[in-house]
Formats: C-alpha cells, sequence, structure tokens
C-alpha cells in the first residue's frame, strides 16, 4: 500500500497549535529551524485525555516495559513511550501515537519541564523511528490521515495493530516510510514475505522485529503485539526475565543434585567394591592359614 502525500502549499500563513485553536505567526522566519518555532509555553504539549481501554493501556505497557527490562543500563540508549504527544512542526497539533520509540537518544534529565514533557523533536534532535498505533474502532485514523501526519513527522516506521479487527483488515500491519509515501512491508530477518498471522516481522532500520504472542500478560491471556530481538527470541518483560532466571536456577540446582547424586552413587558403589575386595582377601587369607595349619602350603595351589 502506497499513499502520496499532497503538496504542501506556501499560500497557508504559518501557524501553530494552542489551547485547541490554530494561532497564525506572522513575521516568524523559517519554521524549519528550531530557534524560529513559538515558545514552548505558547504550545500545547499535553491534553490528558486517558487512555481508550484496558487492553490497550496493557498493550502499550507490554511494549514500552519490554524495552526498558533489556535494555536499560545497556549501551543502547533510546526512549520508548506511550500515548506521548509527538511535537515535529509549529505547525501542526502534536500526533499521540499509542506507543513510540526513539533510538540513539536519551530522555532529558528534568521532565517536568514543559519542552521535555512531550516528544518534541527539536529537543531530541530527530523523530522517532517507530509509531504503533492500536485499533479500538472503526471511528481512529490508524488507516487514514494518520499515514499523511507520521510521513510528514518523518517517522520511519508506523504500524498498525488491530486486534479485533475492526478495520477488516490484516491484525498486523508495518509500513516503512520511502520519501514521502508509506509502503507496506512484511518481511521477516531473511527478507522473506510473512503471509501467516503470527509470523515475525523484522524492522531492517532498528534491528528489532515485531511479532503475534498469544500468552499471559499479568492477569490477561490474549493475542500480544511483542518485540524480539537479533536472537530469534521475545524481548522479555521483567516478571517473565524473573520467571527464566528462577527457572534457570532450579534447572541448574537440579543439575547440581543429579550431579552430586551420581558422584554420591558411584562412591557408594566404589565402597561396595572395596568392601567385597577386602572381604575375598579376609577370607584367602582365613583359607590360607588353616591350610598351612594341616601342614598344606597354599602357594603350591
Amino acid at each position: 500500500m502506497s499513499l502520496t502525500l499532497p503538496e504542501q502549499t506556501q499560500e497557508i500563513p504559518a501557524c501553530f497549535y494552542k489551547n485547541t485553536q490554530w494561532q497564525t505567526i506572522t513575521n516568524c522566519g523559517s519554521l524549519t529551524l528550531p530557534e524560529n518555532w513559538p515558545h514552548i509555553h505558547c504550545m500545547t504539549t499535553e491534553n490528558n485525555e486517558p487512555v481508550n481501554n484496558i487492553f490497550a493501556e496493557k498493550q502499550q505497557r507490554l511494549l514500552t516495559e519490554s524495552l526498558y527490562n533489556a535494555w536499560y543500563g545497556s549501551d543502547r540508549s533510546f526512549v520508548a513511550l506511550s500515548k506521548i504527544g509527538l511535537i515535529y512542526a509549529p505547525n501542526k497539533p502534536p500526533i499521540v501515537p499509542d506507543m513510540l520509540l526513539s533510538l540513539d537518544v536519551k530522555m532529558p534529565h528534568d521532565i517536568w519541564r514543559k519542552q521535555n514533557r512531550s516528544y518534541f523533536v527539536p529537543q531530541y534532535g530527530k523523530p522517532p523511528e517507530v509509531a504503533i498505533e492500536i485499533v479500538s474502532n472503526q471511528k481512529g485514523e490508524e488507516a487514514g490521515n494518520n499515514f499523511q501526519k507520521y510521513a510528514q513527522a518523518k517517522v520511519r516506521y508506523y504500524v498498525i495493530f488491530d486486534p479485533q479487527n475492526a478495520l477488516k483488515e490484516k491484525v498486523l500491519r508495518i509500513y516503512e516510510l520511502h520519501n514521502t509515501n508509506y509502503v507496506e512491508k512484511n518481511i521477516d530477518r531473511g527478507g522473506n514475505f510473512c503471509t501467516q498471522k503470527f509470523l515475525p516481522r523484522w524492522l531492517f532500520g532498528v534491528k528489532l522485529g515485531l511479532t503475534l504472542w498469544e500468552g499471559w500478560y499479568e492477569d490477561k491471556h490474549d493475542v500480544w503485539l511483542r518485540w524480539y530481538g537479533e536472537d530469534d527470541k521475545l524481548i522479555l518483560t521483567g516478571k517473565e526475565t524473573t520467571k527464566e532466571q528462577r527457572l534457570a536456577r532450579e534447572k541448574e540446582s537440579l543439575a547440581k543434585q543429579k550431579l552430586q547424586q551420581q558422584i554420591e552413587y558411584e562412591h557408594s558403589t566404589s565402597l561396595q567394591f572395596q568392601r567385597q575386595a577386602q572381604q575375598e582377601q579376609q577370607r584367602a587369607e582365613c583359607l590360607a592359614k588353616k591350610l598351612r595349619e594341616m601342614g598344606i602350603d597354599p602357594d603350591e595351589f
């Protein structure tokens, strides 16, 4: 699927979004430079709207939590956020993806400052690599205007996850930005086209994959959207990592117990052989003594 963006006209006056209304900017110079943007305090960065449903809230948390569990403290710097405004242009209202991922950036130290409360592109120096939208109903713009918005924001990968198939399309669709068009990219890490629902899709630009996975997350069993890594394994949540480590410890402990039992068995068998040998030696010496008492030399036998 390829969507062509309309050409931007130079006749539209520069404007920005403030308090849910468009505000016109005059004599501001080039809006492509961050220093020519309106002051951050004049811009809407958050509106405190809640998430739309329980599944979406859990799914958003699953996508962000697993990355922080796997990468936090590593050499890979990143920001993974849910339901945070993506402010990419002074003349556009923020986009609010269900989840965004930006690589090779660091979270600002003071996240209470207004310019740090959202993903302000001039502050981070680049757009995020991935934006994910979770479809709840047919009223959203996931398969409509969002293509144009994310293309204008220069987000490389736009992902649509439709768990209930409300849009009557594929449950998982991944698009990559080519110039100003999004092209569907459902391929695995080997470059093969994915036709089955649960086959993993690979995002070559971020060296991560996305896959549908059926199982338990917290207290809910469902089909979830999950990250997977270059080792072709799921990127685990903190709870899954703890469980895996516990199982690994139990397996190691069981292996040690079996090894100890084997050592003890071999030691016991060795002792038994030694006792039998000693008993045989004692019997032989007793018989030799009796033979000598009878005037018979046992060495002649």
